[in-house]
């Protein structure tokens, strides 16, 4: 049986963070599923539509391993559903953890069978967050090495 494993997240937009998770979940597992939550709550600056065409652009030639989905609801239900082994999360802070845990615990109540498994961002991305790239780019800044390119020509047209 393949080991699947659900990363979930927003990706709006998918930094170089992201990316190197990714990248790294894909060698402890046979398959990931990258998957975005539909939050209508939210106000993003890419649609889901536009995020998981994103998303597929920048990782079907690099992870032919990794698929990318979208789900609404309970993390675990999705995760039970798509029959994976794992929830993977990137940590790039103590604070991050914190947070995390109290999600992975309340995942292992709901569904035990479901392993969250924590992985450290790696240095140069500890800062990194969709948000604070977001932030930077609307400020005139450059976001260039923290994002791949296809995310800086989208983003530029989306402010145009």
């Amino acid at each position: 049986m393949a080991r699947r494993a659900i990363y979930p997240g927003s990706f709006d937009p998918v930094t170089n963070g992201h990316l190197d998770i990714i990248e790294r979940a894909c060698k402890l597992f046979d398959e990931v599923v990258v998957a975005l939550l539909v939050n209508p709550g939210k106000a993003p600056m890419f649609t889901i539509d536009e995020r998981v065409g994103i998303l597929n652009e920048v990782l079907n030639s690099r992870f032919p391993q990794v698929e990318v989905d979208t789900f609404e609801g309970l993390l675990v239900d999705y995760a039970v559903g798509r029959r994976a082994n794992a929830v993977v999360r990137g940590i790039r802070a103590i604070s991050d953890y914190e947070y995390e845990l109290q999600m992975a615990l309340m995942n292992r109540r709901l569904c035990p069978q479901v392993e969250t498994v924590f992985l450290m961002s790696a240095e140069e991305n500890s800062y990194l967050s969709s948000r604070l790239v977001k932030e930077v780019f609307s400020l005139g800044g450059s976001i260039r090495g923290l994002v791949p390119d296809l995310v800086i020509e989208r983003m530029t047209a989306k402010l145009k």
